[in-house]
C-alpha cells in the first residue's frame, strides 16, 4: 500500500527539525510577497537556510508562489525564481497561470505544482495541467470524498488533499481593515497583528471567522478546522499523493503536535488498519483537546454537500 506524503507549513526556521522528528515528510515554504496564506514569511536568506536543512534530512521542500499577481510583481517573480536557482527545491506551488508560464521560462528545470485552493475540482481540470507538464494538483478543499477519489482515480499525476487545518473563505487584495481602521483615525503599525485580533462571529452557526491582513490584502477563514485524522482510510486506500495540515495562525506547539499524531494516524492506517480504527477516535478526542478557543472541529466538506456537487 502506498504512503502519502505529510505535508506540513513551518512558521520559521526554528520549526524545521522540530516537524521533521515529528514525522514530516515535506515542507511549503515562501515569502509572503509571492505567495498566499503562509503559516510563516522566509525571507531568501532564511529560505536557503531552510531548503538545505529539509534536503539533509531527506525531506522535500516546496515554495509557494500562488500569490494573485499584478503586472508589476512579474519582474520581481522572476527575479526571485532567479534567485532559487541551484536550490534544492522540490517543486513550485502556484495558482496564476502567468506564475506559471514566468517559471517554465525561468526555472524549467523545475517541479511545479498547481495550486488554486479554489478550482481544483475535477479530474478534467487536473489532467489540463497534467498535460501541461505539472506534477500535482492540490484539489479545492470544498468537494466531497467521493468526488476527490474519483478524481485521485482518473487524474495522471500527483493528487493532495487538505486533511486538517482552516480553509479560506475570501481574499481581497485590498487592505480592508487596514484602511478602515486608517479611515477611523487608527494608528496601523502591523496589519498581520491587527488581522490575528479580529473575527466575525456568526451567532446562528456559533463559529467565529478569523480575519488577517498581509502585503498580499485581506482573508478570512473558515470558522472551524477540518480534522480527518481518524477518517484516513479511504483517502489511503485511494493512493493519495499528499496529505497536507496547514497551521496558518496557530501556534507552534499546536503545529508539531498536529504532525506527530498524524504521522502515528497514517503509519498505523497503513500497517495496521485495526489498530488505527480502535485509536482513531482517541486522536480525534486529543485534536480537540488542543484546538484554539472558538475553533471547532469538523469533517469539512468530505461529507456535506457543497456549491461543487450536481443536484
Amino acid at each position: 500500500m502506498k504512503k502519502p506524503e505529510l505535508l506540513v507549513t513551518p512558521h520559521d526556521l526554528s520549526e524545521i527539525l522540530p516537524l521533521i522528528e515529528a514525522g514530516a515528510d515535506a515542507f511549503i515554504l515562501g515569502e509572503e510577497r509571492f505567495a498566499l496564506r503562509l503559516a510563516g514569511n522566509f525571507s531568501r536568506e532564511e529560505l536557503s537556510e531552510a531548503l538545505n536543512l529539509i534536503h539533509a534530512h531527506q525531506k522535500k521542500a516546496y515554495v509557494a508562489i500562488n500569490a494573485v499577481f499584478v503586472n508589476e510583481l512579474i519582474q520581481p517573480l522572476t527575479d526571485y525564481l532567479i534567485s532559487l536557482k541551484g536550490l534544492p527545491v522540490d517543486g513550485l506551488r502556484f495558482s496564476d497561470p502567468g506564475a506559471y508560464m514566468v517559471a517554465k521560462e525561468v526555472v524549467p528545470e523545475f517541479s511545479l505544482q498547481w495550486s488554486s485552493e479554489t478550482m481544483g475540482t475535477n479530474f478534467f481540470t487536473a489532467n489540463y495541467w497534467f498535460s501541461r507538464g505539472i506534477d500535482r494538483v492540490v484539489l479545492a478543499p470544498e468537494i466531497e470524498k467521493e468526488a476527490v477519489l474519483q478524481t485521485k482515480a482518473e487524474a495522471k499525476g500527483e493528487i493532495e488533499v487538505l486533511v486538517h487545518g482552516a480553509v479560506s473563505m475570501f481574499h481581497s487584495r485590498r487592505e480592508l481593515i487596514g484602511n478602515y481602521m486608517k479611515f477611523q483615525g487608527d494608528a496601523v503599525s502591523s496589519l498581520q497583528t491587527i488581522g490575528d485580533g479580529y473575527t466575525i462571529f456568526d451567532p446562528e452557526r456559533d463559529l467565529y471567522y478569523p480575519i488577517f491582513e498581509d502585503s498580499q490584502g485581506t482573508h478570512i477563514l473558515n470558522g472551524s478546522d477540518i480534522c480527518m485524522i481518524d477518517d484516513l482510510g479511504d483517502l489511503i486506500d485511494g493512493g493519495m499523493d499528499s496529505l497536507r495540515i496547514d497551521g496558518i495562525l496557530k501556534s507552534r506547539e499546536y503545529r508539531l503536535n498536529t504532525a506527530a499524531a498524524y504521522r502515528m494516524a497514517i503509519d498505523l492506517a497503513i500497517n495496521d488498519r485495526e489498530k488505527y480504527g480502535q485509536v482513531g477516535r482517541a486522536l480525534y478526542k486529543k485534536m480537540e483537546g488542543i484546538q484554539p478557543p472558538n475553533r471547532k472541529l469538523d469533517r469539512g466538506f468530505f461529507y456535506k454537500p457543497s456549491i461543487y456537487k450536481h443536484q
